[in-house]
């Protein structure tokens, strides 16, 4: 099995530790994604179709501006997490899976009681950062796409159309094993162009005859 098949890491564990103990310090707003919910955000920020000016992105992964105790500190972090962004647009661009912090089951329990509906309630937080977007040009193919993301995150269960989706056990947790391939599917949805016949090139004119005179 070649390097490429396997899943690859978008930080090291180094990294993902000083990201989660930050996320997890009194100086990050209550309401501010932890690690497992800031990683799906910022693989949604990679897969989404336009890019989300980082202002915008930084106050509503951190509902805020954190206390962050320097400008040091201030670059350490945004840093990580922009790199973590950067890495998952590299490796989906290379067709690379990559990997998720978490265990990738439900063990039986509703997916929000899970890391896994975390992950996915993150993912689909930054869906919403620039929503038009995800579902302008294909929307009932953008909607299939991200309906096991949607079903995870345990952000639409009170919905009536997805009462009997959530309620198949086996497929939520089919679902919940593939979501590295769903997350590559749905980047590759938004940068490979549907197969078109190839329009005729145009006909040339012949030297010296311009195009306004009658052929």
């Amino acid at each position: 099995m070649s390097d490429t098949s396997l899943p690859q890491a978008l930080l090291d564990d180094e990294a993902l530790e000083r990201l989660d103990d930050f996320l997890d310090s009194e100086r990050v707003d209550a309401d501010a994604l932890d690690l497992i919910g800031a990683h799906g955000f910022l693989v949604a920020l990679a897969v989404a179709p336009c890019d989300a000016d980082p202002a915008t992105w930084v106050a509503e992964l951190f509902h805020g501006e954190p206390a962050f105790s320097d400008d040091t500190e201030r670059e350490t972090i945004l840093g990580l997490l922009d790199k973590l962004r950067r890495n998952a647009i590299a490796a989906l661009e290379q067709g690379q899976l990559p990997e998720l912090p978490i265990s990738l089951t439900l063990d039986g329990l509703p997916a929000e009681e899970t890391p896994v509906g975390d992950w996915c309630a993150g993912f689909m937080e930054g869906v919403f950062l620039e929503e038009a977007a995800w579902f302008e040009e294909d929307e009932e193919a953008a909607a299939t796409l991200l309906l096991p993301f949607m079903a995870l995150s345990g952000l639409f269960d009170d919905e009536a159309d997805m009462a009997d989706f959530i309620a198949d056990t086996a497929r939520m947790e089919s679902l919940a094993s593939q979501l590295p391939e769903l997350i590559l599917d749905l980047y590759l949805h938004y940068r490979v162009p549907p197969e078109t016949p190839k329009p005729k090139p145009r006909k040339k004119i012949p030297a010296g005859k311009g195009g306004s005179h009658s052929r």
